[in-house]
């Protein structure tokens, strides 16, 4: 493969991360815009979790049946024409809509650019391609609330929160020029088949899960959102029921029930779905503290970020060394770093709200981004360790299938906890939200002794959705 082609296929996986949350900072201004009540703007946040998280894994699959690099640029072209759409929507209704679209071709883009790495290169190449990977994956996250900030600031010809999707527009168009070119056609000598039964029922079953979760408190939990939950309920048992029988006929399913159990998985999935569902709702409930409680503008909120995603990136890089070093340990003193930046963040909000300066929480969130990296990139390895190695593709799919489906959860559950006690007071509201994170992030560092051990022979999980 191309040299650039690298960095081509990294600039397409850029955009999808960072659209999850460059949304973030954009929520008041989206608010004003188009008088979205606070359940919507949570919608327009877990709407594209939701997609992107139940479409991942058959991305991964048709990248495999139909050539990954079809796939890739049929995605691309569907990205940025519901980006185009996201950035014109006369509605709230539209704009969640279009993101619901939107995370729906970042779902199939996405697995095509590991996938390729996985097939088009081999030693170091491989292996520095995968590194950059985890890197831009982990970075994009952070950094979209910072270009969020800045392009919401800019008010661009007057069009206020609408450059945060309107610029994948020219930048994709970019890309997918580039990559019809340079990209090489890779896909499976023997594709795993497409689970339309298993990807249809767990899409239902987040979906009847999060609607009520986002909706029921603006309405009052009127007696459909009860129902709903009851129905994910139903939904969830049907899924694992139909997955154990897809798995017994031979076929592989979306979640195979056999990899679960595997101790690797069934611990370490756990960890990183609580631990997305924490990642999430900091960054939502923290852009909405800082300009609705602070009154802070869009770029500053931005800028209030930056410690948080330099220490993220920072910490991405010295991480894999490490984990080989110290092995679970190192997780486990990531998480007390983490806990350590929520505390003095809470600390600092409610000593000195409302007057609090950005760049007394600059140390704090260090602290927060600091840990983050340990943890994330932990997590990720101690998930694939006693996977088999013609199903890592699969455990990977089902790696960040629940990763997503914990970061949408994460701002359905504790932003709609946030947004009941934001009107009495922000500061409280903010810190209430962060004592349950706390919670989850002290159980991170206890449960990181139950992991299994990490050696040096033990690679670092990539997560490459193809089997």
């Amino acid at each position: 493969m191309h040299p650039a082609g690298v960095f081509i296929l990294l600039a397409g996986a850029f955009l999808p991360i960072m659209d999850f949350f460059i949304t973030n900072v954009a929520l008041p201004s989206i608010n004003s815009s188009l008088h979205a009540s606070a359940s919507s703007l949570e919608l327009v946040i877990a709407g594209y979790g939701v997609a992107y998280a139940t479409l991942l894994v058959l991305g991964g699959r048709l990248g495999d049946r139909y050539g990954r690099r079809r796939i890739f640029l049929g995605a691309l072209v569907g990205f940025v024409l519901a980006s185009l759409a996201c950035g014109v929507s006369p509605s709230v209704g539209a704009l969640i809509a279009a993101r619901i679209v939107q995370g729906a071709t970042a779902a199939l883009l996405i697995p095509q650019v590991l996938a390729t790495f996985h097939h088009a290169l081999e030693g170091e190449r491989k292996a520095r391609a995968v590194a950059l990977y985890g890197a831009t994956s982990g970075i994009a996250a952070v950094v979209g609330q910072l270009v969020g900030g800045l392009l919401v600031s800019a008010d661009i010809a007057g069009t206020s929160w609408r450059p945060i999707f309107l610029v994948n527009v020219p930048i994709g168009v970019v890309v997918l020029i580039v990559a019809a070119r340079i990209v090489p056609d890779t896909r499976s000598h023997h594709p795993v088949g497409i689970d339309l039964p298993g990807t249809v029922l767990f899409a239902a079953t987040l979906t009847a899960l999060l609607v009520p979760l986002t909706e029921g408190h603006s309405l009052g939990w009127p007696w459909w959102t009860w129902l709903m939950l009851a129905v994910a309920v139903v939904l969830g048992v049907a899924t694992y029921v139909v997955e154990k029988r897809t798995e017994r006929r031979g076929e592989v399913p979306l979640l195979p029930p056999s990899l679960l159990r595997l101790p690797s998985m069934s611990r370490g999935l756990a960890m990183v779905f609580v631990f997305s569902i924490g990642f999430g709702a900091f960054m939502f409930v923290f852009a909405l503290t800082v300009q609705n409680g602070l009154h802070v503008d869009a770029l500053h909120s931005g800028l209030a970020i930056l410690p948080m995603a330099l220490l993220f990136f920072a910490g991405s890089l010295v991480a894999p060394r490490l984990i080989t070093r110290y092995g679970r340990a190192a997780l486990s003193s990531g998480a007390v770093v983490q806990l350590a930046g929520i505390v003095s963040l809470v600390a600092v909000l409610l000593g000195n709200w409302p007057h609090v300066s950005l760049w007394a929480m600059a140390v704090p969130l260090a602290l927060v981004g600091a840990g983050q990296s340990m943890l994330f990139a932990g997590l990720f390895r101690s998930v694939l360790a006693d996977v088999p190695t013609h199903m890592a593709g699969i455990g990977s799919g089902v790696l960040i299938t629940l990763q997503q489906s914990g970061l949408a959860l994460g701002v359905a559950t504790l932003g709609t906890l946030y947004l009941a006690l934001a009107p009495h007071n922000v500061a409280h509201a903010f810190a209430g939200v962060e004592y349950v994170q706390m919670g989850i992030v002290a159980l991170l560092a206890v449960g990181a002794a139950a992991l299994p051990r990490f050696d040096k022979a033990t690679p670092a999980a990539t997560p490459v959705v193809d089997a």
